[in-house]
């Protein structure tokens, strides 16, 4: 290795250096070189070790690397560890390959079970209604009728019609036929239809007739056309709910007084009819099975759903990039803002609480209400949310009080940390690649998700349309039968028989393991996203910590990004496979806990959910811990290359060495980047909820009172929005704790002397002084 005194002006090369290992050009004897030229276009090599020849090749010996000399420490190393493991890095030496096998074993069923899904479903089967003949409206033949038309809905009316439950509440006992348009007017066919000689084509809509029948030839009578179901007798306003025409209920409001339906009593019979079929309706929709509903619910709202983590990925840059100014200003605005939106909420609370306190309504006179809207009209609710702010307002004031200074302190570091990130502006587009991998990830989870969802093969029974005929009462809608094949020539007793598509099949091997499927990508999936996250992370780690140990910060060569992603990737693939599944693995009880809570929180029992929310809280402090654990090791692993055990063994001891000198300021950072991603989760969140819940109204084509379980849609758009946040701030997450443990790794490797100096700047060890409340010693200064 190059002594120290090699650097000293007027040193001479060939003192130094080896003719045998330089550039053949170069001639150590007679060149007029410096030696800090020779080594800026690199002629002779600053050191090399014992090394052997493979294909021609001289490449150090891993053995010989056994008895490395104490003192062989290379410069910009920070101990002999540090030069051994970038000597072992450099010959290709990669951490935890049975993690890496494993991994990719996992995305390989992922990608299979993808592909296997893609097969045996069709996603039609929920973007697409059937008609009663089984094909798709929308493709095929009927690409110009998107809709689906029940040509009597108030067959659909459960309370006096039992063939829906014959049917599994699936279909209802009438035709079903694909339309272009959904009606936007009521009619009724007029008593003089029924006279003799009446011409259809005279009275009914051909867009709303069974495609094979044609009004201007047809040769059937108009009692004919309606004892087949060819043509509706009615029709009301209907809006597209999933490709199905659906009565508005907001039309059904303004409903014609003499638009009384035949065999209806009044007005007021036919609404009553009409609501009782469209609630039914709404009601078979939840037969389905739940993996079916939640599907059939995110078609519906995929675009919304999307349009909220493009929201949040928007705020989430904007933020950042906000933090990129000083940020005392920024996190100053948003304190004030907080706490200014805090004392709105008391103030607005308590005009509510006056305003019902005259009120004799009490809570205590309500029983279980799932029209959570009820309670809003009782002064005790108001009183509890007065109380619960002002507890939150008092907290955050004091909590402010309490860490002033540390706060002053973490946002000082975070304005060092910029300085890190204007020397590598790259790492503010690296997010970016994140979003991406995550979103990717996503759509092929829900892509095999409609297709498991989808897999059967769809069933037919044999249904009679006019069931209280005496030659039909026999037919209970339990045959099977194939619209292919199907005559109702078998039935001469009922001549209003039909095969109707019923449901899919759910009773094939593959359709009876469908619930583990769907486990088996919803646990790679959260695998997948969670590595994503973790190579980021190691990623922005090692970036960072080639920064820090530059003694001068303005000699950053270009692309340390993409260097360090393609060293993680390839050295530390196993380790990080490793991180990410100890995450996955403590998420699933967590999701498991979240699903039993929202399946029994309509119970009464305060033991029960006092033990829920004691494991879901013992389990977010376990999954934080892994959490701090994995981003710790990523950095040791950037520092030492290292596999993940080691090195979240090493990066363990020195934060509990550290903990009052650099640990505790970390901490109170996170807690104000904390704030910065609630208040990005926290708009985007609320949001979701005003519109899934129907608080918000969106446009016709989307109706929130049609989804089956909209808190799903409101998980999917919050966690989203969290992993979109945690992304983005990860860069400065990560810069401020690569620093802070490199920062702890130099304290004690380093003195500040001549000889070991210091590699922090000047001002990051001030901050750590400060916040120790200590002095600088003159001679222990960092470089700048």
């Amino acid at each position: 290795m190059l002594p120290p005194d090699a650097y000293e002006s007027g040193s001479q090369p060939k003192n130094f250096f080896d003719q045998r290992y330089c550039d053949p050009s170069l001639d150590l004897a007679t060149t007029e070189l410096s030696i800090q030229k020779i080594l800026d276009e690199e002629l002779c090599p600053s050191f090399y070790v014992p090394s052997l020849s493979t294909r021609g090749k001289c490449l150090p010996s891993l053995s010989a690397l056994n008895y490395i000399p104490s003192n062989f420490t290379l410069p910009g190393m920070v101990s002999i560890n540090h030069t051994l493991a970038s000597l072992t890095d450099a010959i290709g030496s990669c951490t935890d390959m049975l993690c890496s096998i494993i991994f990719l074993l996992a995305v390989t069923g992922f990608i299979a079970l993808g592909v296997i899904a893609w097969l045996l479903g069709d996603s039609r089967n929920i973007l697409l209604p059937r008609d009663s003949g089984g094909m798709f409206c929308g493709a095929g033949k009927y690409l110009d009728r998107p809709n689906m038309l029940y040509v009597d809905l108030l067959k659909c009316e459960t309370t006096t019609n039992v063939m829906p439950a014959a049917l599994d509440g699936i279909k209802c006992p009438t035709m079903q036929v694909c339309v272009s348009k959904c009606p936007s007017e009521f009619w009724m066919l007029p008593p003089d239809a029924y006279e003799s000689g009446s011409q259809p084509k005279n009275f009914f809509d051909q867009r709303y007739c069974d495609p094979s029948l044609d009004l201007a030839t047809t040769e059937l009578s108009i009692q004919k056309i309606l004892d087949e179901e060819l043509c509706p007798s009615f029709y009301v306003p209907s809006l597209s709910t999933r490709g199905k025409c659906l009565p508005s209920l907001s039309a059904l409001n303004y409903i014609p007084s003499n638009f009384t339906l035949p065999g209806m009593v009044s007005i007021n019979h036919t609404l009553a009819s009409l609501t009782d079929a469209i609630g039914s309706l709404i009601t078979v929709y939840n037969t389905k099975p739940i993996l079916m509903q939640i599907s059939e619910d995110f078609v519906s709202s995929w675009y919304w759903i999307l349009l909220g983590l493009m929201l949040a990925m928007v705020l989430s840059l904007f933020f950042m990039l906000l933090l990129m100014y000083p940020p005392f200003i920024v996190i100053s605005i948003f304190i004030v803002g907080v706490l200014a939106l805090g004392g709105y909420g008391i103030f607005y609370c308590y005009s509510e609480y006056k305003y019902f306190s005259t009120s004799k309504l009490s809570i205590m006179d309500l029983n279980f209400r799932t029209n959570v809207s009820v309670y809003f009209q009782v002064k005790e609710t108001w009183l509890v949310f007065l109380i619960m702010l002002i507890v939150i307002e008092v907290i955050l004031v004091v909590i402010l009080d309490c860490f002033r200074k540390r706060l002053c302190t973490a946002v000082a570091l975070l304005d060092e940390s910029n300085k890190a990130i204007r020397c590598m502006m790259s790492t503010l587009a690296y997010p970016l690649i994140t979003f991406l991998l995550v979103l990717l990830c996503g759509c092929y989870w829900a892509m095999t998700s409609f297709f498991l969802a989808t897999s059967g093969a769809p069933l037919y029974r044999v249904v009679a349309l006019n069931s209280s005929a005496s030659g039909c009462r026999l037919i209970n809608s339990t045959d099977e039968c194939h619209p292919q094949t199907f005559e109702s020539s078998a039935y001469p007793q009922c001549p209003s028989v039909r095969c109707i598509f019923n449901k899919y099949d759910d009773e094939g091997v593959f359709q009876q393991n469908i619930v583990y499927l769907h486990v088996y990508n919803t646990v790679a999936f959260l695998w997948s996203v969670v590595f994503v996250i973790a190579l980021g992370q190691s990623t922005l780690a090692g970036t960072f910590a080639s920064y820090y140990w530059v003694f001068n910060k303005r000699d950053i060569p270009a692309c340390r990004v993409y260097q360090a992603f393609i060293r993680t990737l390839y050295f530390h693939f196993g380790s990080l496979a490793l991180g990410s599944l100890l995450l996955t693995i403590f998420q699933l009880p967590r999701m498991i806990l979240e699903c039993l809570y929202h399946k029994f929180k309509d119970f009464e029992g305060s033991c029960g959910l006092f033990v829920f929310s004691r494991l879901h809280f013992g389990f977010w402090c376990f999954g934080r811990f892994l959490n701090i654990l994995n981003q710790n090791a990523f950095v040791m692993m950037a520092i030492y290359g290292e596999n993940f055990y080691s090195s979240a063994r090493l990066a363990s001891d020195l934060v509990m060495r550290n903990v009052e000198r650099v640990v505790l300021l970390d901490r109170v950072t996170d807690v104000v980047l904390l704030f910065c991603k609630l208040l990005v989760v926290g708009p985007v969140g609320v949001l979701s909820f005003y519109v899934f819940s129907g608080r918000i109204r969106l446009p016709d084509a989307f109706q929130a009172e049609m989804l089956n379980y909209y808190w799903v849609q409101i998980v999917i758009v919050t966690v989203g929005a969290y992993i979109i946040a945690q992304g983005f701030f990860s860069v400065y997450s990560m810069c401020v704790n690569t620093l802070s443990i490199c920062l702890m790794e130099d304290l004690e490797r380093n003195d500040g002397s001549l000889e070991r100096p210091y590699y922090s700047t000047r001002n990051l060890m001030t901050l750590l002084h400060k916040s120790r409340g200590e002095t600088i010693k003159q001679e222990a200064a960092p470089l700048s």
